[in-house]
């Protein structure tokens, strides 16, 4: 067979040991597609776990525009309640002033 050969063509493997290369390469080729589903099933389960927490995030940040929104209407009602306790606190002090100079005009009588 050798005759029938073309020049700088190799001649061909035996036929155990194309068999056995191709075998090797069929096992190099199982082990990398099983390293690609494990690292597509690890990025999947990443991105289970980013929804998941972004989820939760949102959810957290409704809440604290839910209570901002709850703190700022008691601060309104703290600086109206304030407003009103103003007039009554000079009023208490008049009237302490009055009850003084009574107490005052009741001891010269």
């Amino acid at each position: 067979t050798a005759v029938n050969m073309m020049p700088g063509e190799t001649p061909p493997p035996p036929a155990g040991t194309a068999a056995a290369g191709a075998c090797a390469n069929c096992g190099v080729l199982q082990q990398n597609i099983n390293e690609y589903v494990a690292a597509l099933i690890t990025l999947k389960q990443k991105m289970i776990d980013g929804d998941r927490l972004l989820t939760e995030y949102q959810q957290k940040c409704t809440d604290i525009l839910y209570y901002s929104i709850k703190i700022s209407a008691l601060r309104s009602q703290v600086e109206q309640m304030l407003q009103k306790i103003l007039p009554l606190e000079k009023c208490q002090e008049e009237l302490g002033s009055l009850k003084a100079e009574l107490e005052e005009k009741k001891v010269c009588l």
